[in-house]
């Protein structure tokens, strides 16, 4: 059984989520604030993470980053705005996906399924021919690891879905729909923004220097490749 923790200020929303869930025959814990939700982490094992973003004594953004510090749980945040600035702000912060207030409990159970699978099976049953190189980067799909240089680069699931989509195949190029439907697997509603900040995260972690990429480069209005060669 999954173990959801649902973290929002609102006692009734959470009332209301964990009927939802435990309904899809998942057990929820309940937390009131960024604070508590990082106790609950501490003391229990969690599969996914539902986060409000305005809380008080520590807001969810807060919380997330202070999450993926040593987690790589599914984070999918709940919020009322709905501005695009709100949604980079929340992918910034470490989130996998955004949701907003009021919604669909449908929606909500399915984001829920989604994220889970793709969290399982990248921690699912060791292949062999796991490892893939591009330069200085290296990926292990046995033990789910990513290094550069020798030094392991701490990724969130989604990051590292899209790390191997790309390195399976060095040189070709995916547009962000592609990548949406093969690392989200939904349909690639706003995908280009979506899919924009996880690259971005990835060059960070991965490049030297990241406004300049040598591996993961874009084409505009094209897509995203790795590039094979170092130049």
């Amino acid at each position: 059984m999954n173990t959801i923790l649902v973290c929002d200020d609102e006692r009734d929303i959470v009332s209301a989520i964990r009927i939802y869930l435990t309904g899809e025959g998942y057990q929820v814990l309940e937390a009131y604030s960024g604070l508590e939700a990082l106790d609950v982490l501490n003391k229990h094992r969690v599969d996914l993470v539902l986060m409000d973003i305005m809380m008080p004594q520590m807001d969810g953004l807060t919380a997330v980053a202070k999450i993926r510090e040593t987690r790589n749980v599914p984070v999918i945040f709940l919020t009322a705005k709905s501005e695009d600035g709100d949604m980079v702000e929340s992918f910034n912060a470490g989130g996998d996906d955004y949701i907003t207030k009021p919604f669909n409990p449908v929606e909500l159970c399915a984001r829920v399924r989604s994220h889970l699978r793709r969290y399982t099976q990248l921690g699912g049953i060791p292949q062999s021919d796991s490892v893939m190189r591009v330069g200085n980067i290296e990926l292990d799909d046995t033990s789910k690891t990513v290094t550069v240089d020798g030094d392991l680069i701490s990724l969130t699931p989604l990051e590292y879905s899209i790390l191997k989509l790309l390195m399976e195949t060095p040189g070709k190029v995916f547009s962000s729909d592609e990548i949406y439907r093969s690392v989200w697997k939904d349909t690639p509603y706003g995908a280009n923004a979506t899919v924009a900040v996880h690259i971005r995260h990835l060059r960070e972690k991965l490049e030297i220097d990241p406004a300049n990429p040598r591996y993961l480069k874009v084409l505009w209005g094209h897509g995203y490749k790795m590039e094979a060669s170092e130049g």
